[in-house]
């Protein structure tokens, strides 16, 4: 057993312990969130970040190698639950790109050099979601869990369904009723994954699965889901690849899209103990970007001033506006279906992150989100719309002045262009291809950056006329 690593309730009143080898997603006593923590003065903690680089090199063979060859395990002694390495779940996910993104940044008024993006659609499922994923199932192994289950909005489940075929696991997933991409939804059914369509949004579906898996411990379902604080553990590496692409230096900004708001708990969480243990002297500021469909976190942050307040934030505030949103019989609704979720389960945590990072909150409209998501592609990576909501909201903030032309922002994009490509099409050309079998327009497009395809005749002279010649 791991002696130096240990859960615990996030919860200020209760700070309740568990072992690193039980189950759970919430602590037994308050149901307030759990981290993993650790005693350090037990752990090889690294002198300096640079002591990663030794890794860069491998080859990917052997234990060591396969797990150096992983951009979330080179790092693994910043996230030291396991007892073996043996233990270690990879697919060789986190081997990610950040993109100088000039071309980009001179459409939006920074300088060169300032804007930067996290790609992580380079993932092996094409999202973020890797970076968790194989810590959940780490811990998953190291507990003995067969069947392994998660409500999702799309990417969640194409990752679980990857790791579970990897990791000869049962994978179960919960969608929604037409709340899901076919490029998301054709990984879960590719990879093998038992996938269950209910009549609900996601809110219902993690409410379902969580019911499934916490108080009927008897079908032995683990939980992957981000309310299981081993997936945030995970995360955290996205951070240690920006800072080791920048030589060890923090930016001034990162920008994030905020769904269920695991991303930005684990990157709070991650600087946190990075400032702790001396290895970084700056904590870069973090903005969370919601979609202004599924805006929870802005309508909280910033019109009802909720704050972490060292752990005492307000619960009535929350639930006051829960309560608003079952009377209006609110449903989230946002073309950015990867954070269409109005009842973040990391919400806590994603206060506290704010505080740590210094933070700030805003929502774009889908309007926004298509175009900057357009201008990403046209000029720099091709991304999922969830990720367009970073670069909106950063140039948002930009506008307002609150991040300076001269401050060095990393925009993260979450996913893959190909994660939902309907939405792509129908911008450029104003067809759904999920009604459709044909190009034929239904609707013209009116995006800025929108680029139809030219139909001609099979002509020569009406080929080189269309092309120019």
């Amino acid at each position: 057993m791991n002696h130096a690593a240990f859960q615990q309730c996030i919860n200020p009143a209760c700070r309740a312990t568990y072992g690193i080898d039980e189950v759970r997603v919430s602590c037994a006593k308050c149901d307030s969130l759990l981290d993993i923590l650790y005693d350090w003065t037990k752990l090889p903690v690294p002198k300096n970040l640079s002591y990663f680089e030794h890794r860069w090199s491998t080859k990917g063979t052997g234990v060591t190698g396969r797990l150096d060859f992983s951009g979330v395990w080179r790092f693994r002694e910043m996230l030291p639950f396991y007892n073996s390495e043996d233990d270690i779940v990879t697919i060789g996910e986190g081997r990610t790109v950040l993109q100088q993104a000039d071309l980009l940044g001179r459409q939006l008024g920074m300088k060169p050099g300032n804007l930067l993006l996290q790609y992580e659609g380079l993932n092996p499922s094409g999202s973020f979601k890797d970076n968790g994923m194989t810590a959940a199932f780490t811990h998953a192994k190291m507990v003995g869990a067969k069947k392994v289950a998660c409500a999702s909005t799309g990417n969640t489940s194409a990752s679980l369904a990857v790791f579970a075929a990897f990791a000869e696991m049962k994978g179960v997933v919960f969608i929604g009723t037409g709340k899901i991409s076919f490029g998301k939804l054709s990984q879960a059914l590719d990879y093998g994954a038992l996938t269950i369509q209910i009549k609900g949004d996601f809110d219902a579906c993690l409410r379902r699965i969580r019911h499934i898996a916490v108080d009927m411990p008897e079908l032995g379902i683990y939980l992957m889901n981000s309310v299981n604080p081993f997936r945030l553990e995970g995360q955290k590496s996205i951070m240690f690849r920006i800072l080791e692409a920048r030589d060890w230096q923090s930016p001034d900004w990162i920008v994030v899209p905020g769904g269920n708001l695991g991303n930005c708990s684990a990157f709070g969480k991650a600087f946190a103990e990075l400032k702790e243990l001396g290895l970084i002297k700056k904590i870069p500021r973090l903005a969370v970007i919601n979609a202004s469909g599924a805006n929870t976190l802005n309508t909280l942050y910033n019109q009802y001033n909720l704050r972490w307040n060292d752990g005492n934030f307000d619960p009535t505030t929350i639930q006051r506006l829960y309560a608003g949103m079952d009377e209006a019989n609110y449903h989230p609704n946002t073309v950015a279906s990867a954070i269409e979720i109005s009842r973040p389960v990391n919400l806590p945590k994603a206060l506290r992150a704010l505080h740590v990072m210094d933070g700030v909150v805003r929502e774009v409209t889908d309007d926004e989100i298509l175009e900057h998501r357009a201008m990403v592609a046209r000029w720099g990576f091709g991304c999922e719309p969830a990720s367009g909501a970073s670069v909106a909201g950063m140039h948002k903030l930009m506008e307002e002045g609150v991040i300076g032309r001269d401050e060095t922002v990393v925009c993260i994009l979450t996913g893959h262009e190909l994660k939902d490509p309907n939405v792509t099409v129908k911008y450029h050309t104003g067809v759904d291809m999920k009604t459709v079998q044909d190009m034929a327009p239904r609707e013209e497009p009116h995006g800025k950056l929108s680029n139809k395809p030219v139909a001609v005749e099979d002509d020569l002279e009406a080929i080189l006329k269309a092309i120019g010649a």
